[in-house]
Formats: structure tokens, C-alpha cells, sequence
């Protein structure tokens, strides 16, 4: 249930109704303390991430083996779908199909229906997120409660996840003490984690026995099997499923793999590139429900088709949803996660986000350096960098970005085409910066200046030095 708690935190929307992740990100850094500690913060995971890595010592071999194992699965993504329902039905399991978010929920409201379900137990699912089911199930009576700790803090608070694997990544340890005090009853001013984690529990148990019906996500479907993988640190999903008499697995239909034997290569990524962890503590596979249970698997489509048939983008679906690229992120980790206005934020979001409405995620595709240390980590080896600039070009050729814009890079274009124009405007705006005060030239450099600060001018350039100093041939 939603609980009480502050109004969902809404994205930053223009004139047109499209996000504005920059106005968004200014939201976000207008909390400087905060910036500066969800930047160190995600920089620590990353930084877990490659001492992880560096310990696999076919690391590379790895990545490979799992970009080419979801290539092949993608290009036969019907055959294996096919094989996965036929051989999940001989196994006792119910598989629906849904196309989109609405058939997906309605779907589920369905299962609970059929069952008499009141009482809904959620292990964390971003494809839930993204379908909005918990909205959906609590508008027609249904209580909903996020087992996940860091689901249960941002559903008390009312708001979305900002983080794919860790939903809460933006609060603060005494901002969480608040929320369990007006919600769980802990006592004012606590905010020792070992003791808000054990009121946690204790809350949570009493929502597990009382549970009509247990839900998770899919991490990995085995085609060979018809059996499922759910990978979780707490256990949560575990304790849902072993004690709801239903069990309904949402599934975006990228998650399969072809083979059991398969899953060794993505087990090894999986955790040490979302976490730095050797493993996640649970990977529970689920082939049959157990004695007396009911097991139903969704798999959703909800644009991924369409996806799979961009050219460009098609590669974007092999996402193990790890969050290394979000981690990693210079703009994600200063602009936080609302900023986005999307389900999943941060490189793999700019990407996939798109594909549902250019027109209103117009802006995500230009909230990256294109620095590449997202491709540099993914474990899946997506070129994420490449489909961001792609969007780019297609955002600019159907004019969602601002004609001022366009105008200034055609011109840029022009200079940096030009030696001579370049060499000329170099050297003019070399002379304005040493003799413009640095206050002053912030200011005339718009936005871009008023975040950052302008590098000292040298008294010569690099080209003026070097016809100064350049020798001949001995």
C-alpha cells in the first residue's frame, strides 16, 4: 500500500510536456551536500565493481561469452519464447502473454482475482515499476507491499525507485530513521541502521504470514527448462514464495537464456558488476511451483519487439539490468535519479526510454558525456555510448531539441571543420578569457559556466608553442 507519506517526486516537464533533464538535474544539485554524497556513494560501488572484476581472471572472456549468448538468444527470441511456454506448461506452470503495461496489470488483477487475493507481498520487479502495477492493484483494492527494503523505504515515502538496484541510493540514513518513525512507530531520532533493519523486519514478517499472493521478477528463463531465476540479497523473495499459496513471476521477454548451462556465465557477472559481490546470497531457481501452489509466469512485452527490431538499438536488450553503467555515470550520479523521468534511469535508461516517445524523452539521450565508461562496464558488452549518440541525431532530425541549439552546433560544426576558423576563434577566445575577469566570463558562458569552473588560459597555445619549438629532421 501507498501508505502515508510526501508526494511522488514528478520529473521536470517542459512547455511541450517532454522531461527536461536538465532542469531536472538542476532540481537535484540545488542540494549541494547531497550531490556531493550520492556522487561518492555510487563512485564506491563502482570502484567495488572493478576490485571485483580484477579478481575473475577471465574477466573479458566472460563479457564476451554473455554478449554472445544474448546475441544468439535475440536473434531466435520466438523460438526460444516458444520452447520456454511449452516446456514451463509441461512443468505445471501457467504462462500468460502480455503486450504491454495495461494487458500485463490487468493480467495480474486477474490471477489475484481468480484466487480471492487480497493481500499482495512484492519481491522488487522494475518491470512492475515500469507497468505501474502497484498503482493499479491498490486503486481496485488490492494492498500492496514492497518486500525489498529499499522498495519498502521509497513506498512509505511515496516515492519511485531512483536506482535500479538500490531504490533508496538518494536518501540519507536519518532521512530513513524519519520515515520509520511516522510509519513503523521506531523511536524519534534513531537512525542506526541495525535497528530500523530489524524494525523492518519485524513489519515485514507480519505482511509475509497475512500474504494471499507473492509476486516477483525474472532475473533469467531457461528456454532448455522453463524454469526461472530470481537473484536477491535479502531473501525476501524466498520468504514470499515459499509461503503464498500463488506465486506470479513478471518477465520481460529479453530475460531468457537459451540453456541451465548458461547461467554459470551471467551468475559471474551479475552481482560483481551490480555490487562488486563474489554472488548475490540467493539465486533461487524455480522450475514447478511447490505442493499446493500456484505458479504463473507473465512475460510482457511492452515496446521490447519493437525494440528488437531497431537496428540501432536492438543490442540494448541484452541488459542484465546489473545498474554498472547508472553506477558509473558522471551525469547520473550528479543529477540522481528523478531527474530522468523514467522507470530506469542512467545510460541503459537514456537508451530504452526513448523507444516508448522520443518526442517526451528527447532530452535523455544528451544527459551523458559520451565519455564511454558505461559501455567500458557493462557485463553484456553494450554500446551504449554509440545508441546515445544515435538518439541524438534522431531527436535532432525530428525536432525535438531546441532550434537555438541546432543553430549553435551547426555553427561549431562549420569551425571545427576549418582549421583556419578554428585556429583564428581559438585564439580570439584565449585573449578574451586572459583579460575577462572569471566571474565575468561564467557568466557570458551561460549555463555550461555557471556549474563549472574555467580553466586557467596559458599564456600560448599548444600550436604557438609548437611552431616555437618544433626541430627539423636531424
Amino acid at each position: 500500500m501507498r501508505d502515508r507519506g510526501e508526494p511522488r517526486p514528478l520529473p521536470v516537464l517542459d512547455a511541450t510536456g517532454a522531461v527536461d533533464h536538465a532542469a531536472g538535474a538542476e532540481r537535484f544539485v540545488a542540494n549541494e551536500a547531497r550531490t556531493t554524497w550520492h556522487d561518492a556513494s555510487l563512485w564506491f560501488v563502482r570502484e567495488k565493481r572493478d576490485r571485483a572484476a580484477s579478481t575473475v581472471e577471465d574477466w573479458e572472456a566472460l563479457r564476451d561469452a554473455a554478449s554472445a549468448i544474448k546475441t544468439h538468444t535475440l536473434s531466435r527470441l520466438d523460438e526460444y519464447l516458444a520452447q520456454f511456454e511449452q516446456r514451463a506448461t509441461a512443468r505445471g506452470i501457467t504462462v500468460h502473454w502480455a503486450r504491454d503495461a495495461a494487458e500485463h496489470n490487468e493480467i495480474v488483477l486477474g490471477i489475484l482475482s481468480a484466487r480471492g487475493a487480497r493481500r499482495l507481498v512484492k519481491s522488487k520487479s522494475m518491470l512492475t515499476e515500469e507497468c505501474g502495477l502497484n498503482d493499479y492493484l491498490i486503486g481496485r483494492g488490492i494492498d500492496v507491499v514492497d518486500t525489498d527494503l529499499g522498495e519498502r523505504i521509497v513506498q512509505l515515502r511515496n516515492e519511485p525507485p531512483s536506482h535500479i538496484v538500490m531504490p533508496a541510493i538518494h536518501l540519507k540514513k536519518e532521512e530513513i530513521g524519519e520515515t520509520f518513525h511516522e510509519h513503523l512507530g521506531t523511536p524519534a531520532g534513531d537512525d542506526d541502521p541495525d535497528a530500523l533493519t530489524a524494525a523492518a523486519r519485524v513489519h515485514l514478517r507480519a505482511r509475509f504470514l497475512a500474504a494471499d499472493a507473492a509476486l516477483t521478477g525474472v532475473n533469467f528463463a531457461i528456454a532448455e527448462t522453463g524454469g526461472i531465476v530470481v537473484c536477491t540479497n535479502e531473501g525476501n523473495a524466498d520468504l514470499g514464495t515459499a509461503l503464498a499459496p500463488v506465486h506470479i513471476a513478471s518477465m520481460g521477454i529479453e530475460k531468457l537464456v537459451p540453456r541451465a548451462a548458461d547461467l554459470g556465465v551471467f551468475l559471474r557477472l551479475l552481482a560483481r558488476s551490480a555490487t562488486g559481490q563474489a554472488s548475490t546470497v540467493y539465486a533461487s531457481h524455480m522450475h514447478a511451483a511447490r505442493p499446493g501452489q500456484a505458479l504463473h509466469v507473465v512475460l510482457v512485452d511492452n515496446g521490447r519487439s519493437a525494440q528488437l527490431g531497431r537496428a540501432d538499438f536492438w543490442g540494448s536488450l541484452k541488459c542484465i539490468r546489473c545498474a554498472a553503467c547508472i553506477n558509473t555515470c558522471p551525469v547520473y550520479r550528479r543529477s540522481g535519479g528523478y531527474s530522468y523521468g523514467s522507470t530506469v534511469p542512467g545510460p541503459i535508461g537514456s537508451v530504452l526510454t526513448p523507444g516508448f516517445d522520443l518526442q517526451k524523452y528527447a532530452s535523455l539521450p544528451f544527459a551523458s558525456t559520451l565519455c564511454g565508461s558505461c559501455a567500458a562496464v557493462c557485463p553484456v558488452r553494450v554500446d551504449l555510448d554509440v545508441q546515445l549518440y544515435k538518439w541524438r541525431q534522431l531527436a535532432v532530425d525530428a525536432g525535438y531539441v531546441s532550434p537555438v541549439k541546432g543553430w549553435l552546433m551547426r555553427r561549431l560544426g562549420a569551425v571545427l571543420a576549418d582549421p583556419a576558423l578554428l585556429q583564428l576563434t581559438v585564439g580570439i577566445a584565449g585573449a578574451i578569457l586572459r583579460v575577462v575577469p572569471r566571474p565575468l566570463a561564467r557568466r557570458l558562458a551561460g549555463a555550461w559556466g555557471r556549474w563549472r569552473e574555467l580553466p586557467e588560459m596559458p599564456a600560448q597555445s599548444f600550436r604557438a608553442w609548437y611552431r616555437a619549438n618544433r626541430r627539423g629532421p636531424d
